[in-house]
């Protein structure tokens, strides 16, 4: 099987989070095999959601010491198959384009593995190796990072150095923005769940509805999208306070910038207070912390403020819940970042919502002069590609890797911006095909 087709089935496999990557990580552990490398599958059941980790190396006894080239395999929900213009839409189908690959996954980087694994390939196992490399496919970045979390807990590398695949242009990523997960529940009360229960039964109907559009983006960036949530949100600080809620949803996952949302209301109603009261309140406090935001700013990263993105929005039985993201540049200690949290769980618990941060990284810096960063810039120069490092707004394993004392840098093919987390995710065949040669100039220089 060619590298173009070996890329179409990798994108065929659904590796959402969903479904999870059991399926891809077996197909990607048999073809390292064909290539020669030695596997392990570590296997793990996550919310009964079975997971893989796919570990290939060179040499069949795990050494002392290693050189990880690391790439996730997981992707993000597809989101409306109709969308997908450039693929039949189907995100599972890769089209190539003028000389561009499209489909799920095709930068954001599940085909970032098969670059690293056709540059290993090419050195055969009958090495004499300096620093052995290892080869590693992760599953859930896009929900937690568990496989990279899971990879470090049960000791299954000895990584000294690593790379981590990104999407970054081919460019050396050497610091990145840190995340907080956030989740807020709105419970309804009992006299509205009373109400919208007889009011489901009824024949008529005094309901009101609207549909919010906007522009996906990656929750890191979201001044490159338009979120449908806020546009919703901002039309409910602008209802009266006795406006009922009878339905709200928006959004894909808390990691993106949600490109629709829909709201159902009620303007005649008879509850005292009603839920709507809360959810702007809350909406309030948002967006006073995300002015105090712009007084932080670290010049390195673009946008040079953390920001925040609300994802995702759901009307449940009891409840309505909001979930979204907050992204930290290295420059915010602990302190205010738990200042911050504190606030908003204040302001949720004084309107009888729970707050609950359901996941946190820390942002990551590796300095300029690292011999890994050093190393890296003299083969993209030597390339004849940018060896000036950037900064990235979102958060990936290098995170996880860098607090066990593995030195990390990020690089990848394809672009983030308006790329990744959209519909028209692409990546160009001719970087792909630079991604491999830099992998072999990085083998070569660290491990033989």
């Amino acid at each position: 099987m060619n590298f173009i087709e070996a890329c179409r089935q990798f994108i065929s496999i659904d590796s959402t989070p969903t479904h999870g990557n059991k399926d891809l990580a077996k197909w990607a552990a048999a073809f390292c095999r064909q290539k020669g490398l030695y596997v392990e599958e570590q296997e793990e059941v996550v919310g009964d959601l079975p997971q893989a980790n796919v570990i290939a190396r060179p040499v069949q006894e795990r050494p002392g010491a290693e050189f990880l080239l690391q790439t996730h395999l997981d992707t993000v929900d597809p989101g409306p198959f109709s969308l997908w213009t450039e693929t039949g839409a189907n995100p599972f189908d890769a089209h190539i384009i003028d000389g561009r690959i499209h489909g799920l996954g095709a930068a954001d980087v599940k085909l970032d593995f098969l670059c690293k694994l056709e540059a290993l390939a090419s050195f055969g196992n009958n090495r004499n190796w300096r620093l052995p490399p290892v080869l590693v496919g992760t599953f859930g970045e896009e929900s937690g990072m568990q496989g990279a979390l899971k990879l470090i807990r049960k000791n299954k590398i000895a990584a000294k150095m690593a790379l981590i695949g990104e999407p970054s242009n081919l460019q050396v990523i050497n610091a990145a923005k840190g995340f907080a997960s956030v989740e807020i529940r709105v419970p309804f009360s009992e006299e509205e769940m009373n109400y919208r229960q007889e009011h489901n039964l009824r024949e008529s109907t005094s309901t009101q509805s609207k549909l919010f559009r906007g522009k996906a983006a990656h929750s890191s960036v979201p001044h490159l999208g338009e979120s449908a949530i806020v546009k919703m949100l901002d039309a409910i600080v602008m209802l009266p306070d006795s406006v009922n809620i009878m339905e709200m949803d928006g959004g894909i996952n808390f990691n993106t910038v949600p490109s629709h949302a829909f709201l159902e209301i009620d303007m005649v109603s008879t509850v005292e207070s009603p839920i709507s009261r809360k959810i702007a309140n809350i909406y309030r406090a948002v967006k006073t912390l995300e002015l105090e935001f712009l007084e932080h700013k670290d010049n390195e990263f673009h946008p040079s403020s953390p920001t925040l993105n609300i994802g995702l929005v759901r009307t449940n039985e009891d409840d309505i819940q909001l979930s979204g993201t907050c992204r930290i540049p290295p420059i915010i200690t602990q302190e205010i970042y738990e200042g911050w949290m504190d606030r908003l769980r204040g302001v949720c618990e004084e309107n009888g919502a729970s707050f609950r941060v359901n996941d946190y990284k820390k942002p990551f810096r590796t300095e300029m002069n690292s011999i890994l960063v050093k190393g890296c810039l003299d083969e993209l120069r030597a390339m004849g590609l940018s060896d000036q490092p950037i900064s990235q707004a979102s958060t990936n394993e290098a995170s996880i890797f860098s607090r066990v004392g593995i030195e990390c840098v990020c690089f990848g093919p394809g672009k983030r911006e308006g790329n990744v987390h959209t519909p028209q995710e692409h990546v160009a065949l001719a970087d792909l095909e630079k991604a491999v040669e830099f992998y072999k100039r990085i083998i070569e220089r660290f491990c033989l």
